[in-house]
Parts: structure tokens; sequence; C-alpha cells
């Protein structure tokens, strides 16, 4: 019964968002009607409920199946850091990682389409909100979104949420986009938040979760539909290229190197790709990422399976 009253909590939870979260995405506002905070230690209370969220989040993988998790703990993960967010107007870290729970919850959990979309769509927002608590820090009347990545990176480099709002927000674009639909998506302008998040991410630390810039830019252009005057830009090239520094980055990385092996089959280079993605599905996921690599080393096998017909 436990864990039937935690998932339907989590459907509660991703159904009817708090009164004051934030409703702008373009300019990243504060929550609603809450004040700006000047940038400083978060409160006594929002920093015990982000403790204490970081724990439930520490332990997301306890009870999983394979590579789909019970969502009990990530569930109280998600409650804490909604409470922290609302808290503390000022605590950009109450927001990404709030947007990088969704995103498990949404991606590990078994959860239904509805649930998963409504997962992504709330982890964006907190994403948005992240970046604009960081830039305006620096500038109160800071609108990130209006300024190019690499005025983006100047504006906020120094802050330690910096880089993790620009991962985790694009992160968050990106699994959107994938279950509202890559063509209705790139119209709606997620390929080009993603794009600049990414290369924002680069300027402000290339190395940033063992590559993370490079992996989420490279699978974007191996991913997203190239479609005239919207997503031009976007090239399979590309989409190589930033995976392989993914890979130079970080070669242990599991996600690097499947990423790669897909994009590369995607090119019909599929011996170097089957030689990766071999690698992938026979070595020993990391314990702090347990069913994030398990779910990866499935697909992976799936791949496989797939590839021996071309």
């Amino acid at each position: 019964m436990r864990k039937l009253t935690r998932a339907a909590a989590a459907i509660f939870l991703l159904a009817c968002p708090p009164a004051r979260e934030a409703r702008s995405l373009g300019g990243g506002a504060f929550p609603a009607d809450a004040p700006e905070r000047a940038a400083g230690p978060p409160s006594e209370s929002a920093a015990a409920e982000i403790s204490d969220a970081d724990a439930h989040y520490a332990r997301r993988d306890a009870g999983h199946a394979g590579a789909r998790a019970d969502p009990a703990e990530i569930v109280e993960a998600i409650s804490g850091y909604e409470k922290a967010a609302g808290q503390d107007p000022g605590s950009a870290a109450a927001r990404w990682k709030l947007a990088r729970a969704l995103y498990f919850f949404g991606t590990y959990t078994g959860a239904d389409e509805k649930t998963r979309r409504a997962s992504y769509d709330r982890a964006r927002r907190a994403g948005e909100d992240a970046i604009a608590v960081v830039a305006r820090r620096r500038s109160p009347a800071a609108r990130p979104r209006e300024l190019d990545p690499g005025r983006a990176a100047d504006l906020v480099r120094g802050d330690a949420d910096a880089a993790p709002a620009s991962f985790w927000t694009a992160v968050a674009w990106g699994e959107w986009a994938l279950a509202s639909g890559r063509v209705e998506a790139a119209r709606r302008g997620a390929a080009s938040r993603i794009r600049d998040d990414c290369a924002t991410l680069i300027r402000l630390d290339p190395a940033f979760e063992e590559g993370g810039g490079y992996r989420i830019l490279g699978r974007l252009h191996d991913q997203a539909p190239k479609i005239p005057f919207v997503t031009g830009w976007i090239s399979r090239d590309e989409g190589v290229r930033n995976l392989r520094l993914a890979v130079a980055a970080a070669p242990a990385n599991m996600v690097n190197r499947h990423f790669l092996a897909e994009a590369l089959a995607h090119r019909g280079e599929v011996a170097e790709a089957v030689r990766i993605e071999a690698d992938v599905a026979g070595g020993a996921p990391d314990p702090g990422h347990l069913v994030e690599e398990l779910a990866i080393q499935d697909t992976a096998r799936r791949n496989l399976e797939a590839w021996k017909t071309r």
C-alpha cells in the first residue's frame, strides 16, 4: 500500500503544482507573488528541506526492479525541493535540483505518457526559474534568455549554481521535446533553447557532468529534426563531433558512449557503433547511477540486436 500511496502522491504533485510556482518561461520570472531576495545563504528552513531532499534523491534507486525505480524516494525528493523553492525565492539550487528530480521521475519510474509529459513540463519550468535566479544575482534586471551564450556565461561565471542550472534545464527541455513530439517542440523553440544552454554550459565548464554540455548538444544534433527556417542549423556531423568531445572528456561515461554509438549508426557507421555499444552493454553500471545505466544497457542490447541486420 505504501508504494501505491507514494505513486499516487507523485501524480498529484505533477498534476497540481503549487500556487507559488513560476508562471513565466521566457524571461524566467521569480515565483509568483514572491519578493526578489538578494543572493546569500538559503533560509534555514529551505536549507533543511534541500538537505533532506538530497538524501531522498541519493536513495532514488532503492527498491528498483532492473531499470525501473520505485517512485517512493524520488517523490519525497520532489516534495522537498518544492517546499524549499517555496520557502526561498532566491534558491537556484532548490529549482535545478527539482528539475533533476522531475526528470528522474518521468524517465525511470514507469510513469505513463501523460504523467511523463507533465513531469518534464514542470522540470523545464523549474530549470528556467533556476537560470533566472542565478542571473539576477548579478543583475536584478537581467533577462538571460535575451543574451547570447557567451554573454550569458560571462554574466553568471563563478556562481556555483550556474552550470547545473544550464545543464538540467537543457535536459528537461530535451525530454519535454521528445515527449511532446520533436517537430512541434522544434517549432516552439525547444531546440534553440537546448543549444544555447549547452553552449553556455560549455563556456562555463566543459567538464561539468562528464562532458555534459557536449553530450546534450551532440544528442540534439543527432535527434532533432532539421526544419527550414526553424532548425536549419541542425547537423548530424556536429552531433558526432560533439559526442566525440564528450567521450574524450569522460571516456568511461556510459551515456556518452551510448549516444555516440547511436549517432554513428544513424550515419551508417555501424561497425564502430557496434563496437562501442557492445562495450556499453557489457560494462559494470556505476552504483551512483544504477537505474540510469541499467536503462542505457537495456537500450544498448536492443540496438545491438537491431543492428545485426544492417
